[in-house]
């Protein structure tokens, strides 16, 4: 009922001062929220979950394959068409590795035809990348790490994220604003050298949720009580990290509406026992012999101890000196 009310007001409000909501208590609406699989689509599964949500009954799932080809993501065209604020509550099966990853992407006109503005982790912390020079808030050295934060695992969390009609990057975790993931105007930021060394203004024209990989990992999110707004939203006086009754692990089969591009079916599967991970301290070590890493994998950067050799038909192309990628 409150995603049916939500719609509605964007009949008569112009879209620049319209919110657009779904908690997916009418089940979901593939018409508004739409998969979306770049390229290609290789084993990624959207659902409908009926047995885990942070408010009410339903929640959004999606179960990431590993390597590029295996992402999937649903979401919406329908953002303002100034500044842009996100709100979703979010919980992972795992938590974010040294691996690359994606888990919302949005479609960036300012980057060109095709390429995304992207949020997802990297060196097991959140960050922002652009599709286009592969440059990343923060920086990955050891100072740009230390201002980001990773995204725990198997309990609700709220993110949310301000786009800004000046390139004002904003993000906040649970409420607390994240101090590597801020960049504009009148915001200090020593980490974001990478970012701001060309001048850059997001223009987008749509929001994903999902999941998305450079390497082998795979891992699952749930997506619930997402808000698009043209102003700030919050957490709607819900505590961060908490976890709802229905969200608790149990071995009880569910029926699942699931979708990947171009079909649609039922299918029967039981929840997984996820386990939180503490972040541990990273180590050189060498490099595996005869290893190889996939195209759009990583290849090199100062710290990496994993493949340095690509994929047949990708070459390791130099993005900073903490990052190289399979390109």
């Amino acid at each position: 009922m409150l995603r049916r009310l939500c719609l509605a007001a964007l009949s008569v409000l112009p879209f620049s001062l319209a919110q657009i909501t779904a908690d997916f208590e009418s089940g979901w609406d593939q018409t508004t929220w739409a998969t979306y699989a770049p390229d290609c689509n290789q084993g990624g599964v959207v659902s409908l979950d009926t047995s885990k949500a942070h408010s009410g009954s339903n929640s959004m799932k999606v179960a990431g394959a590993g390597g590029y080809c295996g992402h999937l993501f649903f979401g919406t065209t329908k953002v303002p068409s100034g500044d842009v604020y996100v709100r979703a509550w979010i919980q992972s099966a795992k938590a974010l590795t040294s691996e690359h990853v994606t888990f919302i992407v949005m479609p960036d006109a300012a980057q060109g035809a095709k390429k995304h503005l992207r949020f997802g982790g990297m060196s097991e912390i959140m960050m922002y990348n652009r599709e286009d020079n592969d440059a990343t808030l923060p920086d990955l050295s050891p100072q740009g790490i230390a201002t980001s934060a990773n995204l725990p695992a198997g309990s609700w969390q709220c993110l949310e994220y301000h786009i800004g009609t000046d390139g004002t990057l904003e993000t906040w975790l649970n409420g607390a604003s994240i101090a590597g993931l801020n960049v504009g105007p009148g915001i200090s930021n020593p980490n974001a050298n990478g970012w701001t060394r060309s001048s850059y203004v997001p223009k987008i024209s749509g929001v994903y949720f999902g999941w998305e990989s450079y390497g082998g990992s795979a891992n699952t999110f749930w997506y619930d009580d997402i808000a698009i707004a043209s102003s700030r939203v919050g957490c709607s006086g819900s505590g961060g990290g908490s976890s709802s009754s229905r969200s608790t692990t149990t071995s009880k089969s569910t029926t699942l509406v699931t979708s990947t591009i171009g079909t649609s079916t039922s299918i029967r599967t039981t929840t997984a026992t996820t386990t939180t991970s503490t972040k541990p301290t990273t180590i050189a070590s060498p490099t595996p012999t005869g290893c190889v890493s996939p195209k759009w994998g990583q290849c090199g950067g100062q710290g990496w101890s994993g493949c340095t050799a690509c994929a047949s038909g990708s070459t390791c192309k130099v993005s900073n000196e903490w990052y190289s990628q399979c390109l």
